[in-house]
């Protein structure tokens, strides 16, 4: 078992082996900047109310809720750790990255410009099935729903909901928009190698999102090598033994733990603000790798000006 700056084993964590102690943190949260549905302020007076000493915002392809959220952050005593999810690609098979703790958010944000414009022809590309299938869904009534943000499938179920096309959001997926149903289009691939190098570009870290029985020793083996830097212990989906399972592989890699609700602001589901009781500790980790790779930055530059 590997042991940290702190000297707490990795492994030696509260919320898997016993009673759970805050203060906690949640490490993905999504805002109306992508498909959430409040607002990063609101999402921020929910964490305040959760006690969640910090929160990253994680919204997919964009980051352009951040300057809200830092601000009622600041406001309201709640940390914001900057963050985006990324829809990548490895080894034929979709994969979710998180990108934490960056600092060149108007360099990423330029590059993520081109992934926004690519779920726009995604979505119309949906809507034209559901039209040929007799759903009058319009693409501005997808837009609507997105009120802005990056648009995705959430709000074309939302808006195939208002049409009354469905009854409800959850069976807008199970019988048109989810993978392999005859609306759903896949999206372009984006190889994960490139993601972690964006996200490093930006200052920031990477997180392999909610893997559940994918996180495998000789996948997360393959995945540190191209830079994989923590993977995401706790999120809903996961059930203890997956946990452990990851802490396992995870602890003999020497990468980092990370965990969230991957909350986007719904009052119902098993998805619920805080509810993983990720450890403050898991953060400070975090936070040291960044400025480690932050002064190992600078002193190259010192030795080569």
């Amino acid at each position: 078992m590997s042991t940290p700056s702190s000297g707490v084993p990795f492994g030696a964590n509260p919320e898997l082996s016993g009673e759970r102690v805050g203060p906690f943190v949640d490490l993905q949260t999504h805002t109306t900047a992508s498909d959430g549905a409040l607002s990063p302020t609101v999402v921020l007076e929910a964490a305040k109310a959760a006690e969640l000493a910090a929160i990253a915002i994680t919204d997919h392809d964009t980051v352009d809720g951040l300057p809200e959220a830092i601000e009622a952050g600041l406001r309201l005593g709640v940390r914001v750790v900057p963050g985006v999810e990324l829809s990548t690609h490895f080894e034929g098979e979709e994969m979710h990255m998180l990108g934490l703790h960056m600092t060149d958010l108007e360099a990423l944000s330029t590059a993520l410009s081109a992934f926004r414009v690519g779920r726009v022809d995604r979505s119309e590309q949906m809507v034209a099935v559901l039209n040929r299938a007799g759903i009058p869904v319009t693409m501005e009534a997808v837009l609507k729903q997105a009120a802005g943000g990056a648009v995705g499938r959430p709000h074309i179920a939302r808006a195939m909901v208002e049409g009354g096309w469905v009854s409800e959001f959850r069976e807008a997926f199970d019988k048109w928009l989810g993978a392999g149903k005859l609306a759903y289009v896949a999206k372009e691939q984006f190889a994960v190698a490139d993601a972690i190098a964006l996200v490093h570009r930006a200052g920031g870290i990477t997180v392999w999102a909610h893997p559940g029985e994918l996180a495998t020793l000789a996948r997360t083996t393959r995945l540190a090598a191209l830079g994989l830097d923590a993977v995401e212990v706790l999120h809903p989906s996961h059930p203890p033994y997956v946990q452990n399972k990851i802490l396992n592989a995870i602890n003999e890699l020497h990468i980092l733990p990370s965990g969230g609700s991957d909350w986007h602001g719904t009052t119902d589901g098993y998805r619920r603000l805080g509810g993983q009781q990720v450890p403050m500790e898991w953060l400070v980790r975090q936070e040291a790798l960044v400025a480690s790779r932050q002064t190992a930055a600078h002193e190259s530059a010192g030795a080569h000006p």
